[in-house]
């Protein structure tokens, strides 16, 4: 019997959301809730597993850590791309590596959700009701008419574009790989740089994938060149900011606010910047947090266990 443990289930969810049981005369499968930062702990506690399934980043396998884990024989990890897991060690190691399928549907909607809740003042106006605050103490941002970009031209980029139409707001987007003819296909205007797609912009938001050419994208000069009144949205990878720069943006007043959803590290320390500063709107990392996306994520993470279980592994990332 193999072991396999599900780590960092935060919502104790992973077991209900599958039927596990098709793996019960092969695979004893198990979850650990809580996030274990500390690598020490984290080798005590995972050692004997042979099969490990792991949500998106939440912990990272380096090179460093695999070497600690003999015994690891398949890892299964949400989604078909995770920069958190060293491939090259994991092959060397004759360590599986396969992956899911992953809705850009629930990114798409909560970036909408931090956009909105920025513009209406949503978090500190809620908070002012259930603590007897003042009744009314902000002017919301007004959408219709407003400049709404994107950096970034994949599937969750164009997705939150299109959304920008139906409230009457002009789109701008600006990547590295964006032409006129990709910018017309998908209903947007082309800026003609990042330099000028910040200056003309109420709210940005970020949908780029964390590579050589995207980290530190936008750092103190960018930023200073955004409105005094804009909003920055952040539902991809933190480390395309600057983040000492967006700390200092925020604080100072260079932009309005910013959404944010990923961090540097996760969870969120507790004396975090981005836990205080009240023009700051942070969730939990829950872009792709949804019912539908977990059910897939959980029920394929079955079907590639059961494929590798039968010599021919499915879904291989590297």
């Amino acid at each position: 019997m193999r072991t396999c443990l599900i780590l960092d289930d935060y919502q104790q969810a992973a077991l209900a959301l599958t039927d596990w049981t098709r793996l019960a005369d092969h695979v004893a499968v198990s979850a650990i809730a809580e996030h274990i930062p500390d690598a020490d702990a984290l080798v005590a506690r995972i050692a004997q597993a042979e099969i490990l399934v792991i949500m998106r980043e939440r912990t990272p396998f380096p090179a460093a850590l695999l070497e600690r884990l003999p015994r690891l024989q398949l890892l299964v990890t949400s989604g078909m791309r995770n920069l958190a897991i060293d491939l090259a060690a994991a092959r060397a190691r004759n360590v599986v590596v396969c992956g899911t399928d992953s809705s850009p549907t629930p990114p798409t909607e909560l970036t909408w959700a931090l956009i909105l809740g920025l513009a209406r003042h949503v978090a500190s106006e809620g908070r002012a009701m259930r603590e007897g605050g003042p009744w009314q103490s902000t002017i919301g941002t007004d959408l219709a008419g407003a400049t709404l970009a994107f950096l970034g031209s994949g599937k969750i980029g164009t997705r939150v574009a299109q959304i920008g139409d139906p409230f009457g707001m002009r789109v701008i987007a600006w990547s590295p790989n964006l032409d006129e003819a990709r910018a017309a296909a998908a209903g947007v205007e082309r800026a003609a740089s990042k330099e000028a797609l910040l200056e003309a912009s109420d709210i940005v938001t970020i949908h780029l994938v964390l590579g050589d050419r995207t980290r530190g994208l936008l750092g103190p000069a960018e930023l200073r060149r955004m409105r005094r009144d804009a909003f920055l949205v952040n539902t991809s990878r933190a480390p395309i900011i600057d983040q000492d720069a967006l700390v200092r943006a925020l604080d100072e007043g260079w932009i309005a606010g910013a959404g944010l959803d990923v961090f540097e590290t996760e969870p969120l320390p507790a004396d975090s910047p981005f836990r205080r500063l009240p023009n700051v709107l942070a969730l939990p990392h829950l872009g792709y947090v949804s019912r539908n996306n977990y059910r897939t994520f959980f029920t394929q993470a079955v079907e590639d266990i059961e494929a590798w279980l039968a010599g021919a592994p499915i879904r291989q990332l590297g």
